[in-house]
């Protein structure tokens, strides 16, 4: 059960532990134990990323969106597809946490919730499969390894959205940069085309002491 008596201290403790760069089952334990409070910590910390990334897939989607077929990478409880769901219907999740897959599976907005340590295994979907793939908050220092870009791509339908974001505080800038890097390289390969890509000054809460106010964020859609 989720502690109501909370505060930002707490919350910024916690987000500078999730941001060490630990081995893959230390990070799966720390989210395990962080899943009950997520929520209500992101919401402490004014999280704006899962709304304005889904906010920015929607306002380019132009499909069936009652037909098209979503996969929420790094799912965790749930909340990037909460804010999809005004539309869209079809929700795959995966996420290297079981605590956080229960809390997603008690939302009933997804079809199929599967477990994943992105980076060290390989996302288990069949290529070209979703017209939608998002991945919101889990790109950046300590998080999810660059590989994974281009299994987002491989699960994306010939025409569907890669959508991701990243920080754009300090200590995320060389992540920042290889990540972009990575991306103009797929472009390169006509692998996909650039849709928009958005740098938001207002992103979250700062929590680090090289930080102030609010840090920015970016998001790219592909």
């Amino acid at each position: 059960m989720a502690n109501s008596s909370r505060t930002f201290s707490d919350v910024r403790n916690v987000i500078l532990s999730a941001h060490k760069n630990t081995g893959a089952q230390d990070k799966v334990g720390f989210y395990d134990t962080w899943a009950e409070n997520y929520e209500q910590d992101v919401a402490l910390l004014d999280y704006r990323a899962p709304l304005l990334a889904t906010e920015c897939v929607s306002s380019f989607f132009r499909g069936d969106r009652e037909k098209a077929a979503v996969l929420d990478v790094a799912c965790g409880t749930g909340l990037v597809s909460a804010h999809l769901k005004m539309g869209f219907r079809h929700f795959v999740g995966i996420d290297g946490s079981l605590k956080m897959l229960e809390l997603a599976k008690k939302t009933g907005l997804y079809q199929q919730l599967t477990q994943c340590l992105l980076g060290q295994d390989e996302i288990p979907v069949e290529s070209e499969t979703y017209d939608i793939v998002i991945i919101v908050g889990a790109l950046s220092i300590g998080q999810v390894p660059l590989t994974v870009i281009g299994e987002l791509w491989d699960a994306t339908k010939p025409g569907g959205y890669v959508g991701m974001t990243t920080r754009g505080n300090t200590d995320n800038w060389e992540y920042k940069a290889e990540l972009e890097q990575m991306i103009r390289a797929l472009e390169e390969e006509q692998k996909w085309s650039r849709v928009t890509v958005v740098e938001l000054e207002v992103w979250e809460k700062a929590v680090s002491e090289q930080d102030s106010g609010y840090i920015p964020g970016a998001i790219y859609l592909y």
